[in-house]
C-alpha cells in the first residue's frame, strides 16, 4: 500500500481519471463533499480516506472538495463524558461568553498556523488519492471571511493549485470578495462565488444585483449558483440560468422552500431541481452540477447522498 506521503512524491499526472457520472444525458453530476460533514472525525486529522470510501459507495466520480476534509478537525466540542455515578455529583459550571470566545479564537488561530506551515505535498498527496480512486476534483471549496489574513489567502490559493483544480469556490460576502480578486488574477484561477439566501444583508452575495456587482470585480470571478439558496431568496433559478449561464461555473443542487425556508429532501421543497436539470440537458449547457446533501436525513450521509443522486438521475431521465 502506498502511503499519502508517498503519493505526494509521485508523479500523478499520468493516472487516468474516470469521467463525471452521467447516463444518457449531457449533465455532469457530482457531489459536494460538504455533504459528508456528519462523518465521525478524529481531532487533529483530516478525513480524506473516509470521504473517498463514502464517495465510492455512492458511485460518485466528480466532486467539489471541501477544505474541511483536507484540514485537521478541531477539538471535540461534543458533550463531555459523564462522570461516574455519585450521590454527590460535582456542580456543572457553564463556560462564560468570554471563555467561549477565547476557545473559538484559539481553534481559529490553530487552523491558520496549520495552513501556513503545511507543505504543498499534503494537498498534492490528497490529489493523488482521489486520482487513484478514479474521482475527479472539479473545485476546491473554502469559505473565506474577514478573519483571513492576506498571507493565509495566498496559501489557500496555493493549496488549490496543489490539488490541480482551476476553480476555487467560496461562500463569502462582497467585502471579502474584493480581497480575493487580486489573488484570482495573480494565480489565473477562477473564483466561483457561492450565493447565500440572506437578502437582508447588503454585504451578502444573494441577489442578481449583488451577482452583477461581484462579477464586475474581476474577470476571473464566476458564480457557483446554489439553486436551493436562490429559491429560498425568492428568485427563479430556471430563468436566471437561461439568461446568465455564461457566468456560471457550476451549480449546487439542493432543495429549499421559499421565503428563507429550510432544506428539504429532494423533491419536497420549492426548488425547481428537475426543471434546472432538464434545461442543462436540453440545451447541453457545459455546467456541471453538484449534489449538496444538507437536509436532516434519517440515514447515514452515504445513504442520503445515494438518494439524492438517484433523484437527480431520475429527474434527468424523465
Amino acid at each position: 500500500m502506498v502511503s499519502r506521503r508517498d503519493f505526494g512524491k509521485m508523479t500523478v499526472a499520468g493516472i487516468p481519471l474516470l469521467g463525471a457520472w452521467s447516463e444518457a444525458s449531457a449533465v455532469r453530476v457530482g457531489v459536494d463533499t460538504y455533504s459528508f460533514r456528519d462523518l465521525l472525525r478524529t481531532p487533529g486529522q483530516d478525513n480524506i480516506d473516509d470521504v473517498i470510501q463514502a464517495l465510492k459507495s455512492a458511485g460518485v466520480r466528480e466532486v467539489e472538495l471541501s477544505s474541511t476534509n483536507t484540514e485537521p478537525a478541531g477539538p471535540n466540542s461534543g458533550p463531555a463524558v459523564p462522570p461516574p455515578p455519585s450521590a454527590y455529583p460535582p456542580p456543572i459550571t457553564a463556560p462564560t461568553p468570554e471563555q467561549v470566545t477565547a476557545a473559538k479564537l484559539a481553534v481559529r488561530n490553530s487552523l491558520r498556523r496549520w495552513r501556513l506551515a503545511t507543505p504543498a505535498t499534503h494537498h498534492e498527496a490528497v490529489r493523488g488519492e482521489f486520482q487513484a480512486a478514479g474521482i475527479s476534483l472539479f473545485a476546491y471549496r473554502l469559505d473565506y471571511d474577514e478573519q483571513f489574513t492576506d498571507q493565509e489567502i495566498d496559501v489557500t490559493f496555493n493549496q488549490a493549485k496543489s490539488l490541480g483544480v482551476q476553480v476555487l469556490a467560496s461562500l463569502c460576502n462582497l467585502q471579502v470578495a474584493r480581497r480575493l480578486a487580486p489573488f484570482a488574477e495573480r494565480y489565473g484561477m477562477t473564483v466561483a462565488l457561492h450565493n447565500s439566501a440572506n437578502e437582508t444583508d447588503p454585504n451578502a452575495i444573494a441577489s442578481p444585483q449583488s451577482f452583477r456587482t461581484v462579477l464586475a470585480l474581476s474577470k476571473n470571478f464566476r458564480l457557483n449558483l446554489d439553486i436551493g439558496n436562490f429559491t429560498a431568496a425568492n428568485y427563479e433559478a430556471v430563468a436566471f440560468i437561461q439568461e446568465n449561464h455564461a457566468v456560471i461555473s457550476h451549480i449546487q443542487i439542493k432543495d429549499r422552500t421559499r421565503n428563507g425556508g429550510a432544506n428539504e429532501k429532494f423533491g419536497e421543497g420549492d426548488t425547481p431541481i428537475k426543471d434546472v436539470l432538464n434545461l442543462i440537458n436540453g440545451k447541453k449547457l457545459p455546467i456541471p452540477v453538484f449534489v449538496e446533501y444538507e437536509y436532516l436525513g434519517l440515514g447515514t450521509p452515504q445513504e442520503e447522498v445515494r438518494k439524492c443522486m438517484a433523484y437527480v438521475k431520475t429527474a434527468v431521465a424523465s
